[in-house]
């Protein structure tokens, strides 16, 4: 490396594994502002795209010898440099609360925004759900029809139906532009409802189908048109505690009985049982959960003007099924999930029952686990106090994100996957730089624990709640 010149044999390598065109000379000191140049032109992109560049794991983020610098580097071999591109549009960081609004009477416990973050919807302790004009920032609609705490809900993914589930297992469907009720209540659990999941758009472009997880130990899909259970699948043996719709056509279960279960959503066949984790499976997330969750709406395209949909339901589906393979590649879809038992494990649960990775770090319980919009990274919320993020692919730990001083309940990232929002229970909401490993804003605000956070999918505002009853919108 001393001498001046020198050159490098080097081959670009896709973050998937597959090589872009032939190996050719590079030299040393190239900087990573020309290493831009000649990806784009070898990818023979129209518009140029910006990446990020990786040698052994390690980025170059000045140039490559500074990179090599700290690497032993066999000289016969040719030299792998892994291109990934960024996202292109930039989520700004929430840095203060434009809005504290009361109304629910009991601790707010889930906040979720439409696919296309033009409505919020709570769900709350008070048995109600609210819908809150995101614009105003003002409460909308005030929708009683539950007798007991609304445990969790679930927006359609075309924005148009909201589905709430209960403690008194009912489920109800609710309309945001008019806050009534939607047909009738879906019933048939025996216990209260833990999780409630929509088939994908770019499977079902009429949004009928629901998948609804119980303590019962039950998993049953409905038809929401009807109104009725086309099916129920049972074979845990205990309470169900999350379920997720993927984009293949499979259902994801996680159960207290330590297992997740594969289900066919078409015939309820049970296809495979995963096994590993030592204790209660709490929580599941998918590699295409965000895709899944916006649908036909690109956030990348949002202007704060939302735009009035013209397109058909067969249309809009379409558009999804383009996002979602977008999204997916060609790889299967990754399941992460988190347990009682302090680990984590990656699989790729359509195809093998063995896990990719078991996840260790954490000293006490993960109560939620996200995968970022991108795909590449995981993010674990624990009891322990921290947040950990680990490689979406390989399940690597990367780096734990410490500051609050209590347990923390839920994560969600930004649609650009560069900041990541955690809620805890020492009444503080936190948004973390990724590529930092750091805090980048405090967000102290909440009288008491923070049980939900949401960050709205055009990456707007977030919103939480908790303890306090108050529902609170932060912005930039």
């Amino acid at each position: 490396m001393e001498e001046e010149g020198e050159r490098i044999l080097t081959q670009f390598v896709s973050e998937t594994g597959e090589t872009t065109g032939d190996p050719f000379d590079l030299p040393v000191n190239v900087t990573t502002e020309k290493l831009q140049l000649i990806c784009n032109a070898i990818l023979q992109k129209e518009e140029a795209v910006p990446y990020s560049f990786f040698v052994n794991d390690a980025e170059v983020t000045t140039s490559l010898e500074e990179t090599l610098k700290t690497q032993k580097q066999e000289t016969e071999k040719v030299l792998n440099i892994i291109y990934q591109p960024q996202a292109v549009f930039r989520v700004r960081a929430v840095t203060r609360c434009t809005s504290s609004i009361e109304g629910h009477a009991e601790a707010v416990i889930s906040v979720a925004f439409s696919p296309d973050g033009r409505y919020l919807a709570s769900g709350s302790g008070d048995t109600t759900v609210r819908f809150w004009d995101v614009n105003t920032e003002t409460p909308h609609f005030t929708c009683k029809g539950h007798k007991h705490w609304v445990l969790c809900i679930a927006w359609s993914p075309d924005g148009r139906v909201l589905a709430s589930g209960c403690k008194n297992s009912q489920i109800l469907l609710w309309n945001p532009d008019t806050g009534k009720q939607v047909g009738r209540p879906l019933t048939g659990h025996r216990q209260w409802i833990t999780a409630l999941a929509w088939e994908p758009l770019h499977s079902n472009a009429n949004c009928r189908h629901l998948a609804s997880s119980s303590k019962d130990g039950t998993i049953r899909i409905w038809d929401v048109v009807l109104g009725t259970c086309l099916r129920s699948l049972s074979s845990h043996l205990q309470s169900v505690t999350c379920v997720k719709w993927g984009g293949e056509g499979l259902l994801y279960t996680s159960s207290q009985d330590r297992t997740i279960k594969v289900w066919r959503a078409e015939d309820g066949v049970l296809c495979r049982t995963l096994q590993g984790h030592g204790h209660w499976v709490n929580t599941m997330a998918l590699s295409t959960d965000y895709v899944m969750r916006t649908g036909a709406f690109d956030p990348t395209k949002a202007s704060h003007v939302y735009r009035t949909v013209t397109e058909t339901a067969e249309e809009l589906s379409k558009l999804a099924l383009e996002r979602y393979n977008s999204v997916k590649g060609t790889e299967p879809e990754r399941l992460v999930s988190g347990s009682d038992d302090f680990t984590l494990f990656l699989w790729h649960p359509a195809e093998d029952k063995k896990p990719v990775a078991r996840m260790t770090g954490h000293q006490q319980l993960i109560n939620e686990v996200a995968f970022s919009p991108d795909t590449r990274l995981i993010a674990s919320a624990s009891f322990d106090k921290s947040v950990k993020l680990w490689d979406g692919r390989s399940g690597k730990f990367i780096t734990t994100l410490r500051g609050h001083v209590s347990k923390v309940y839920q994560v969600s990232w930004s649609a650009d996957s560069r900041l990541i929002c955690s809620g805890s229970s020492d009444s503080t909401l936190k948004v973390w730089n990724v590529k930092a490993g750091k805090i980048s804003v405090d967000l102290p605000g909440h009288a008491d624990e923070v049980y939900a956070v949401d960050w709205s999918p055009d990456g707007q505002r977030v919103a939480s709640g908790g303890k306090d009853k108050i529902l609170k919108i932060w912005r930039r």
